[in-house]
């Protein structure tokens, strides 16, 4: 297990600080933060939560500099079926529900589908994708990459979007090896529209779709604060019409 101060280094630089902006941040002396950085000072419980509110960290690592300090852990991580997910799993099925006949999907932190609204079931079901398949392995399918007309553009923003959700929660080393992969494929598109879509082929048509992600605000729990409702909008007449009608076929 890291210690405390191997991990506050860690997320200082992380954040890009220096020890005195850091300082200035948490409200202490730079002098202190030192001291806690060479393990000359031992932290207090408040002390470990005043400085992973200025930098930042996520639930879980807050946990870890918890432990790292020998103090209790703070935050749960419940299990997706525990009855005090009920609500949170309500909320989502209602919100994934209401945006039909679009597509939309739940994710956690690595990308595993949680759940899906009809219209996803039926636009992703055709390369196998069901609740608990990985994003991360669908994008890096060469099957999915035939079909999207614009995909050195996808694939540009995909590994933009990846490291962006890596750095935020101190690395992930699935999400950096996939933003890996995809950037040898990566074309940054010309700013002439106010969102790149991701256009599919089917057939002799197109589905043209953006995208938008939603968190919880409010979060106290890991599982929690990982998830994102990731909601599909069509990018044109065209693709609204044709998921219309793929809603009445089916």
């Amino acid at each position: 297990m890291q210690n405390f101060p191997d991990i506050l280094r860690h997320w200082r630089k992380q954040r890009r600080y220096s020890q005195l902006d850091l300082a200035l941040e948490a409200n202490i002396s730079s002098r202190h933060l030192s001291f806690l950085e060479t393990g000359r000072s031992k932290p207090s419980r408040e002390m470990v939560q005043q400085l992973s509110d200025a930098l930042s960290v996520p639930l879980d690592a807050r946990n870890r500099m918890l432990t790292s300090a020998g103090y209790a852990p703070k935050y749960p991580k419940r299990e997706w079926d525990d009855a005090e997910m009920l609500p949170i799993r309500k909320a989502i099925d209602w919100t994934l529900n209401q945006h039909a006949p679009y597509p939309g999907l739940a994710l956690d932190r690595l990308w595993v589908i949680r759940r899906m609204n009809e219209p996803a079931k039926r636009m992703f079901g055709t390369f196998g994708v069901t609740e608990g398949s990985s994003m991360l392995d669908l994008i890096q399918d060469p099957t999915l990459q035939d079909l999207i007309e614009n995909w050195p553009e996808v694939a540009h923003h995909s590994a933009l979007r990846l490291r962006s959700e890596s750095a935020a929660q101190g690395g992930i080393p699935e999400l950096d090896a996939a933003a890996d992969i995809l950037s040898s494929d990566a074309t940054p598109s010309e700013p002439n529209l106010p969102a790149i879509p991701t256009v599919f082929k089917l057939g002799e048509q197109t589905l043209s779709l953006f995208g938008t992600i939603a968190q919880f605000g409010t979060t106290a729990d890991e599982a929690i604060e990982d998830l994102k409702i990731e909601l599909f909008f069509p990018a044109d007449d065209a693709a609204e019409d044709l998921l219309k009608q793929l809603a009445v076929v089916h």
